[in-house]
């Protein structure tokens, strides 16, 4: 089962991803977790580029296109080997549609296009953490002072924007996002996440 997890700055997924991972590990799934951009030993070199604060001139277009490249990586060495698994990621396409095509106003069709690979191995189910971008980059601002990546440096406007369209995004494919309110206590929305992956396994 392929599940993955969206969300803007600061909603707890790494937290969440590594609860779930313990908890389905004790219950003798077999669980692996991993994360966009990154994933594999490639696509971290990319993630490396992609978030290094210095890197302020790379341009929309090539933003959106090394992620699509991480991805493509990150499918064949990790994901696609691991089907028969449990895999827990940290993003996935939906990142890019609400981060490119919404946020950087790049539009669904370039999106789409350049991530056609990607489109033939969507997530089984994708929870998506909805939260006031202001209220996620004041968490970031608190928790990792010291970690802030170029697309956390970016305009609350920007977040804005990604919000809008991953809201967007989860009207798109209803039958695969569940929307969960990221407003709750982390135990809380963790219990919304795991009664849903058991109901599936």
């Amino acid at each position: 089962m392929f599940i993955t997890f969206e969300g803007g700055e600061g909603t707890g997924k790494t937290t969440l991803i590594e609860q779930l991972k313990n908890e389905l590990t004790s219950k003798g799934l077999n669980v692996i977790t991993t994360r966009e951009p990154g994933g594999s030993h490639v696509a971290e070199k990319i993630r490396k580029i992609l978030l290094d604060n210095a890197n302020t001139d790379i341009t929309k277009e090539t933003e959106a296109l090394l992620f699509a490249a991480s991805r493509a990586q990150h499918l064949n060495e990790t994901i696609i080997p691991n089907l028969d698994k449990i895999i827990l990621c940290d993003r996935y396409i939906d990142s890019s549609f609400a981060y490119q095509a919404f946020g950087r106003k790049l539009g669904m069709d370039f999106i789409s296009k350049i991530n056609s690979y990607a489109l033939n191995y969507l997530p089984d189910i994708t929870f998506y953490i909805d939260l006031d971008p202001n209220l996620g980059m004041k968490r970031i601002k608190n928790n990792r002072k010291d970690k802030t990546d170029r697309l956390d440096l970016e305009t609350e406007n920007f977040h804005y924007e990604v919000r809008k369209g991953y809201l967007e995004v989860a009207k798109m494919f209803e039958d695969r996002i569940i929307v969960i309110d990221g407003n709750q206590t982390i135990d809380a929305i963790y219990k919304i996440i795991l009664e849903n992956i058991l109901e599936r396994i």
